[in-house]
Order: structure tokens, then sequence, then C-alpha cells
């Protein structure tokens, strides 16, 4: 699929940063005229955004590991259609808070699920709408959840446990072995020393 504008994503545990990185790069492609777009998984739309109430309801602890892993990639699909594709289409950077790595780490890993199930539920995102760059924030469990002060206990993703998370690191460290498109940024800097490391990346990547 011809490709416009690019597209990245920022990937880690919860509580690694990602939050303050994505607000300083949004002064940063203001400040200097970037056309852009800042969105977020799961949600990015009325429907995704409603699949997202869904899926982090605390509330929902029934849900299965598949109906979770499905949920995210059938708000994934709306998602692409209603922002990220019109968004590149018009040449816009796009720059997405999670994408499919985070299944791969969250129930690809974390859950059991494996690999290829989720591949294949993945399979009309990872075809068409790869990212051209995906940085990963390395920042562990034990580190993330003690600078946020603790899990959210709204969220219930976050409020699944320490052993659960651990998972999920070790699931992002192997991609970031494994996956070309993944550069990894020291999380233990500080905020603008993260940042300085991300806009290299991006330069590097012909994404800036």
């Amino acid at each position: 699929m011809e490709r416009k504008g690019k597209f990245i994503t920022f990937e880690g545990c919860d509580g690694c940063g990602k939050s303050t990185q994505l607000r300083k790069l949004s002064n940063y492609l203001t400040k200097n005229g970037v056309p852009h777009i800042f969105t977020r998984e799961p949600g990015g739309g009325k429907i995704s955004e409603a699949i997202r109430e869904i899926l982090l309801n605390g509330k929902n602890s029934e849900m299965t590991d598949e109906c979770e892993a499905l949920l995210y990639s059938a708000s994934r699909v709306q998602h692409l259609h209603d922002r990220v594709q019109p968004a590149l289409d018009e040449g816009k950077l796009v720059v997405c808070d999670r994408y499919f790595h985070s299944s791969f780490a969250y129930q690809a890993f974390a859950r059991g699920l494996g690999m290829d199930f989720i591949s294949k539920i993945n399979s009309y995102a990872i075809e068409h709408y790869t990212p051209d760059v995906t940085i990963f924030i390395d920042l562990s469990p034990t580190e993330a959840f003690a600078r946020k002060k603790g899990a959210d206990e709204n969220d219930r993703l976050e409020q699944a446990g320490m052993d659960f998370h651990n998972r999920v690191y070790e699931g992002y460290l192997t991609l970031a072995k494994t996956d070309k498109c993944v550069e990894v940024v020291n999380g233990r800097q500080t905020p603008d020393e993260i940042f300085a490391d991300v806009l290299a990346i991006l330069k590097k990547r012909n994404c800036l």
C-alpha cells in the first residue's frame, strides 16, 4: 500500500514514560511546522474508543485471553481506517501510542497465546501498516510502577500482577532483538536525554 506519510509507534511497559515523550515530540513537531497527528491504541476513533472502554474496564475480569486479543485486533483495524490511513494519505507524520507490538508483548508473550495466533489475527495491520519505526522505551515493570506509584486500580491490564508485567517486558526485549523496525531507548535516562535519543532515531530512520 502506497504511503505518503510516515508512521511512528511508541511502545513500553506501563509507566515507562511514553506520555512524557509523546508530549515532547508534539511540541517539537508543532514548533518545527511538521504536519502530524497523535493517536493511540486501543482507541483513536469512536468505535475503537468504545472497544478500549471494554478492554480496560477493571470490572471485566471474566474476559478470556482470546477475547482480549481479538478485541485489540478489531479495534486496530477500525483505527487504521478512521485515523491512520487518512493522515498518511495527506502526507502527515502519524505518531501512535502503542500498536501491534503491544499485542505481541501482552497477548502473545504475557498471556501465552503465541506469536502465530497474534500474527494471524493482526495480519491486516502487519501486511498493510507496518510502522516506519517503533520506539521501545526500555524500563522494567518494577522501575516503571515505582515511578508511577503503583498500578491504576481501574485499569484491568495494569491490575494483572507483576508476574504478568514481567512477561510483557521479556516479550518486548525479545521483539527488540528480532524485529528490525524496533529501536530501543534507555528509559532510565532523564526525560530530556530520552527525547534526544528519540529525535536521533527518527532522523536516522528518515522520519524527520
